[in-house]
C-alpha cells in the first residue's frame, strides 16, 4: 500500500514538473506572448533550475535545450524511482536497460507534448464559442497555430464551421493511442 501511495506520488509531482518545463520550452519555440498569468506561473515554478542549467547546456538554433534536457532527466528520475519503489533490478544488462529508461522517458515527453496540443486546442475550440476575447486567447493561439493551419489548409469549413480542430485532436489521439503505446511496450520489454 505505501508502494503504491509513493508510486502515485511521484509519478504525480514528476509528470506535473516535466509538464511544466515542457510547456516553458514550447512556449518559447512557438514565440507564444510571454505576458500572461501561464507564463509567468510556468516561469516561476522552473526558473530556479533552468537558469542554472543554462549556464552548463547551451541553447541550439533557438531552441531552449537547457530545458528540455531537464524535462527529459525529469521523467527519466522519475521513471527510475518508481522502477526502484517496484524491486527492479537492473542486472548484466544494465547497458540496454539504460537505453530503455532513456527511450521511455523521451516517449512520455511526446506524450505530455501531444497532450498539452490536444488541451490547447480544446480551450481555444470552448472559448472562441464562448469568450472569445479572452486574455489567454492570443497564447492559446500560438501554441495551436502550427498544428491547426496545415489542417485548415486541407480541410475547408462546413457551413462556416471550422472542423481543423476536430482533426487535430483525433490525429493526437492515434498518435498517442498507436504509435507511442507500441513504443512504449517496446522499450518495457527491453527492462
Amino acid at each position: 500500500m505505501l508502494a503504491r501511495t509513493l508510486t502515485f506520488l511521484i509519478t504525480t509531482v514528476g509528470d506535473l514538473f516535466a509538464l511544466a518545463l515542457l510547456l516553458r520550452f514550447l512556449l518559447q519555440w512557438l514565440r507564444a506572448p510571454a505576458r500572461n498569468q501561464l507564463s509567468a506561473l510556468v516561469v516561476a515554478l522552473t526558473d530556479f533550475i533552468v537558469r542554472p542549467a543554462r549556464r552548463v547546456i547551451p541553447g541550439l538554433w533557438g531552441f531552449d535545450l537547457a530545458t528540455l534536457a531537464l524535462a527529459w532527466l525529469t521523467e527519466v528520475a522519475q521513471i527510475w524511482l518508481v522502477l526502484e519503489l517496484r524491486g527492479y533490478e537492473f542486472g548484466p544488462a544494465v547497458g540496454v536497460a539504460l537505453a530503455a529508461l532513456a527511450a521511455l522517458a523521451a516517449l512520455q515527453l511526446v506524450r505530455l507534448a501531444l497532450y498539452i496540443v490536444m488541451v490547447a486546442v480544446l480551450l481555444q475550440a470552448v472559448l472562441s464559442w464562448v469568450n472569445p476575447h479572452n486574455p489567454i486567447a492570443p497564447l492559446l493561439a500560438s501554441i495551436t497555430r502550427p498544428f491547426l493551419r496545415p489542417v485548415q489548409k486541407l480541410v475547408p469549413p462546413i457551413a462556416n464551421v471550422d472542423l481543423s480542430p476536430l482533426v487535430v485532436l483525433i490525429a493526437c489521439q492515434l498518435l498517442v493511442t498507436v504509435p507511442l503505446a507500441s513504443l512504449e511496450a517496446l522499450a518495457g520489454q527491453m527492462l
